[in-house]
């Protein structure tokens, strides 16, 4: 059985004197024991990368949750400290990686810091602190001290029944492990909200003129995909869609 190679964007960290380009483990586990795909992890390096050549390398792009959040010089918005931290290297590789990859038409799996990065590149903006916002909820991890009772799913969120969520996650309402300080504010005018929480935030987008999957998540389908059904459900989609890709071309 093939197993196509995605681009995963890497996030940059110091760890002893050294910048490394990074990806966490659980996104990695869930595309290859999951999707049954090749993640190739791409340096955060921005116009240094050679964009043509990971694209033609790839049948697939996903963007993962970070630490970071996007700098809000690329939404028009001042920062402040409330906006970080940031990840300067990453913004500047995975933006124009988000808009050249939906020009070729290649699937798209965007998770949290991804699904805002999908906002942004498309041209929509972020609201920071969300928890602080009238009549919204706290989306922030719970206090734990393990990082399975930091992503336990708690939340629910409401599909839009006419969308195409609705079919790929069993249900018009399902539950999840949204957790974060920042969301979507103005959706981009190419995204449609696929599903939301009970504040109203933004928990799934999709691309409307995508020729292939091209969906947002702002909560954490990885975590749970080889147990929780509607993760596994996102990314045997995704997976799917990447397969038919490379058959295709």
């Amino acid at each position: 059985m093939t197993s196509p190679l995605i681009a995963i964007v890497a996030d940059t960290l110091v760890h002893e004197s050294y910048v490394w380009h990074a990806t966490p483990d659980t996104y990695l586990k869930a595309v290859v024991e999951v999707a049954r795909l090749q993640p190739l992890i791409v340096p955060a390096f921005g116009r240094k990368t050679n964009y043509d050549a990971v694209l033609a390398a790839v049948d697939g792009v996903m963007l993962t949750g970070a630490r970071s959040n996007v700098h809000p010089d690329n939404y028009g918005v001042a920062a402040t400290e409330n906006h970080g931290p940031f990840d300067p290297a990453r913004d500047a590789t995975s933006l124009p990686l988000i808009q050249m990859a939906l020009e070729r038409g290649l699937p798209l799996l965007a998770i949290c810091r991804g699904h805002q990065e999908l906002n942004v590149a498309l041209g929509g903006t972020i609201a920071d602190e969300v928890q602080e916002l009238p009549g919204r909820a706290d989306h922030r991890a719970p206090e734990a001290d393990t990082q399975d009772e930091r992503y336990i799913i708690r939340q629910n969120v409401a599909v839009r029944p006419d969308g195409p969520l609705t079919g790929m996650l069993g249900g018009q309402t399902i539950a999840v492990n949204s957790l974060h300080r920042q969301a979507i504010d103005r959706p981009a005018d190419r995204l449609s909200v696929e599903a939301t929480a009970s504040d109203g935030t933004a928990e799934a987008v999709c691309v409307k003129d995508a020729t292939a999957f091209a969906y947002g998540f702002q909560w954490h389908p990885e975590y749970w995909a080889s147990t929780d059904e509607p993760s596994r459900a996102i990314f045997e989609a995704f997976g799917k869609a990447v397969r038919d890709h490379a058959a295709s071309a």
